[in-house]
């Protein structure tokens, strides 16, 4: 009886938070519960397979999306119209594809592309970091932040070419302790793989820390490769 009050209680409490704060559809904004990630209609829309590509340096990464239309607009709209709880409901199809490419019982702990703390102060969160502790949870895997961007670089989107890329984070990145990665398989998340040069990056610098192997997986990719 007592068991049976509590749930009762707080399927009160959950359906008054439901109408208080309602949780949206990432990718239209319609109103969902809780416990979905995505409306019907948006559901159908879903891609069927894995976005495969490579991190600067060889290193393999999954996406579920492709940089485009609703799944654009639904990243675009976490970065920059403050709706970081959108990140909950991202990770999931995150998550999905992560348990599809990676044998995660190998994966020893997940990680984020960090952010500097100039950027940081701005927008008062790090995206890929709420999609890497979210995905963490998800998969029971442990979550770490290993490391740390201590320069201020020129935003990657606004470089021309690869090569600009690849100087502009160069060096850009170094781990907070090497015994946090040391002899473990690592996965580090970020929200959008465009040329690779900043998973690359961050992936080479955690390789230097005498990583076991190193992984990647982002939200969307700017550029579709399906193997």
């Amino acid at each position: 009886m007592k068991t049976a009050f509590i749930n009762k209680i707080h399927g009160v409490f959950d359906s008054l938070l439901s109408i208080l704060f309602p949780v949206h559809c990432p990718y239209c904004l319609s109103i969902i519960s809780p416990d979905k990630a995505f409306c019907r209609d948006c559901s159908k829309s879903m891609p069927k397979t894995i976005y495969k590509r490579y991190a600067i340096g060889g290193y393999p990464c999954c996406t579920p999306f492709p940089y485009i239309e609703h799944y654009a607009v639904a990243v675009k709209r976490m970065k920059f119209q403050n709706r970081p709880d959108l990140a909950k409901q991202l990770a999931v199809p995150l998550t999905k594809v992560i348990k599809e490419y990676y044998d995660i019982s190998e994966i020893d702990l997940i990680t984020c592309v960090p952010m500097h703390k100039k950027k940081l102060n701005k927008r008062k969160y790090n995206q890929s970091e709420l999609l890497a502790k979210e995905c963490a949870r998800l998969l029971e895997i442990k979550y770490k932040t290993v490391l740390t961007k201590h320069k201020h670089n020129l935003e990657q989107h606004k470089t021309k070419s690869r090569k600009e890329r690849e100087n502009n984070v160069r060096g850009v990145f170094r781990l907070i302790d090497k015994e946090l990665v040391k002899n473990k398989t690592v996965l580090i998340i970020d929200d959008i793989i465009t040329t690779g040069c900043t998973l690359g990056e961050c992936s080479r610098i955690t390789e230097k820390g005498k990583a076991r192997r190193v992984l990647c997986a982002a939200l969307c990719t700017s550029v579709v490769g399906v193997d």
